[in-house]
């Protein structure tokens, strides 16, 4: 069948909410689990990162479904079924919570990059990557979307080169790649490292801003389009983002385990920059920096967005001025710095918090995407729907254990 132009631009219009909640899959908080994996673990996590993103596609596909057949984000669905205003205020606080520990470590991860690019200072560094995220926020305001579309694409596109382009130094081992597809872990380090990933690969915070940003991109532009070409549109476009999520998340990790085991004490994500500048060379080094950069201003552009998103949908109807939005969570990261922890140990913890919202955001997406009266023709198959509880399940199981094991 010929394509016409029309139809072929029609797609790629309507291409780009994936890519957008998908940077999600490529923030600081990524880099630091990943690289703390493979340096601790070699390959052994490399299974975990599978079945994240295939996880990912799934709950990005439901989010973006959602809010095609409903033209409201989840959150606002959430805000209108829940009756009690001290339930939505629970709801909203969980989100929210979700919301600054993403935008945590993505201001976090731009300060180390300005750390290891210029030598600033961590809190130096925070304040200048909010200050040039926030910008990236006013375009999208002033009605660019497009525009910032296509900055959160070019910045995703130096994060994946610069990391991926970090591990042609070394040559890693096949075997061992293979060996760690087989399902295994070895202690209770390795399941919190597996948490992290699960965290920070399966961010609640994209299921809002995926579900809004299909909302306004389909709902404006997709006029007299059928559902079905639709559907397949948002297939492609959340293929295309976890493709490059994944291809990168793997990079990062097969990175950590051909460098190996960093010194006692020292802090992981500078190891691995010491490490590329001594065997690579500047370039490389400064490549790796660069993509460390670009992922934490893109990434915390997004996370601030949600927090928009999760906000309006359960709590009001008129947002919160940006600027107070962005020092809603730039307030708790400023903070932590001032603390003087590890900047990769505070990233990782970081998205091991994030594995505790995940049920929150999971449960509703899969009950409300297999309601026949909300999504008519585009409801969840029976498959689709059981395969969904079960993976929340799981999440929520390994959520318990950790946490059991944390406690007692």
């Amino acid at each position: 069948m010929v394509i016409s132009r029309q139809t072929r631009s029609g797609f790629f219009a309507l291409l780009g909410p994936a890519l957008v909640a998908g940077v999600a899959y490529l923030d600081p908080g990524n880099v630091a689990t990943n690289l703390s994996a493979g340096t601790q673990y070699g390959y052994l996590l490399l299974w975990v990162l599978v079945a994240a993103n295939l996880i990912a596609w799934l709950v990005q596909y439901l989010a973006a479904k959602l809010g095609l057949a409903t033209n409201k984000s989840l959150s606002r669905i959430m805000g209108e079924r829940l009756k009690s205003r001290f339930t939505r205020i629970l709801y909203w606080l969980q989100a929210q919570l979700v919301a600054i520990a993403t935008d945590l470590a993505e201001l976090i991860g731009g300060a180390v990059a300005l750390n290891l690019l210029f030598g600033w200072p961590l809190l130096a560094g925070c304040i200048a990557t909010a200050v040039v995220s926030t910008a990236l926020l006013y375009m999208k305001a002033a009605g660019r979307a497009k525009s910032f579309e296509y900055v959160i694409f070019g910045l995703i596109v130096l994060t994946g080169f610069g990391f991926i382009s970090a591990i042609t130094s070394w040559t890693p081992v096949f075997g061992d790649f293979l060996g760690g597809l087989v399902p295994t872990l070895s202690d209770e380090g390795s399941a919190l490292l597996a948490l992290g990933i699960f965290g920070a690969t399966i961010m609640p915070h994209a299921v809002y801003v995926h579900s809004a940003l299909s909302r306004d991109r389909l709902g404006a532009i997709a006029t007299g389009l059928d559902d079905r070409r639709l559907v397949r549109i948002i297939r492609w476009d959340v293929s295309f983002a976890m493709l490059i999520a994944g291809t990168v998340n793997i990079g990062l990790l097969v990175l950590g385990a051909v460098i190996g085991t960093t010194e006692a004490g020292q802090d992981i994500i500078t190891a691995v920059f010491t490490e590329i500048l001594s065997v690579g060379g500047a370039t490389f080094a400064v490549l790796f920096a660069l993509a460390l950069l670009a992922s934490g201003l893109s990434s915390t552009s997004v996370g601030t967005y949600a927090g928009e998103v999760i906000f309006d949908g359960l709590l009001v109807k008129k947002s919160l001025p940006l600027l107070v939005r962005r020092l809603i969570t730039l307030v708790p990261a400023l903070f932590v710095l001032s603390l003087g922890m590890g900047a990769t140990d505070v990233l990782v913890l970081s998205q091991v918090f994030l594995s505790f919202g995940i049920p929150f955001a999971l449960f509703p997406l899969i009950r409300l995407t297999s309601d026949a009266k909300l999504m008519g023709e585009l409801k969840n198959t029976n498959f689709v729907k059981i395969l969904g509880y079960t993976i929340a399940l799981a999440l929520s199981s390994l959520n318990l254990w950790i946490l059991f094991q944390a406690l007692f």
